[in-house]
């Protein structure tokens, strides 16, 4: 039986010149979750990072929290979609800013007309692409029969999350499911995956109760 922790990276810089770094929330709700984590008695067999900046130094800050000697592996299946140019595609030249509350509402309509389908060939990397990009780095993950930590970002793990909740799900439900999960995902949360007898399970997403409200962040 094995066991996968999908972490989402913790805080980064919205913002600023380069998103692609924690900002020093991020750092510490990386500390605090492998502290909570070892607390739980969890012991990672192996802890896994996409090649993202925000994905490194977050399982790199949660294994010092957490006091593991595990040395972190790539899996690049692990990225985050590009988002910038998934947005890119819906401002057609209308500026967003810092805004965090604008933004929301155009990254929402921009990733509704990615995973809508209907303009695969506009973006370099497809919405069934990356749909199957992270759910083969599930499987990945579960080559070990022991449990990884996966640090990735919201778009992986709330596909990985809308596969596993109705795996019969039509093939418009899932960009919805999908849609629905990556927009309440906290930084540095955790959800859970069990894989045995009967298949993958998914028994719990977006778990952040170790965060106290002050270090609770969405982006």
């Amino acid at each position: 039986m094995g066991v996968v922790l999908l972490v989402r990276h913790g805080q980064a810089s919205f913002g600023a010149h380069d998103y692609d770094v924690l900002s020093e929330t991020g750092v510490e709700q990386s500390r605090v979750l492998g502290r909570a984590l070892a607390g739980q008695g969890v012991t990672p067999y192996a802890v896994v990072h996409g090649a993202m900046r925000r994905q490194r130094d977050t399982a790199t800050a949660m294994l010092e929290g957490g006091g593991w000697s595990v040395t972190p592996e790539l899996d690049e299946g692990w990225n985050e979609f590009d988002h910038v140019a998934v947005v890119a595609q819906t401002l057609d030249g209308r500026e967003v800013g810092t805004d965090r509350r604008a933004f929301q509402r155009v990254f929402e309509e921009a990733t509704s007309r990615w995973s809508g389908g209907e303009h695969d060939d506009e973006y370099a990397e497809s919405w069934p692409a990356f749909f199957a990009r992270a759910n083969e780095a599930l499987d990945r993950a579960f080559a070990r029969d022991d449990v990884t930590i996966v640090v990735s970002s919201g778009g992986p793990i709330a596909a990985v999350a809308a596969t596993l909740i109705d795996p019969v799900a039509s093939p418009d439900a899932v960009p919805r499911l999908w849609n629905a999960f990556n927009t309440v995902h906290a930084n540095a949360s955790v959800t859970r995956v069990l894989e045995g007898s009967t298949g993958r399970r998914l028994l719990s997403f977006n778990e952040h109760s170790h965060l106290s409200r002050a270090l609770v962040t969405y982006r």
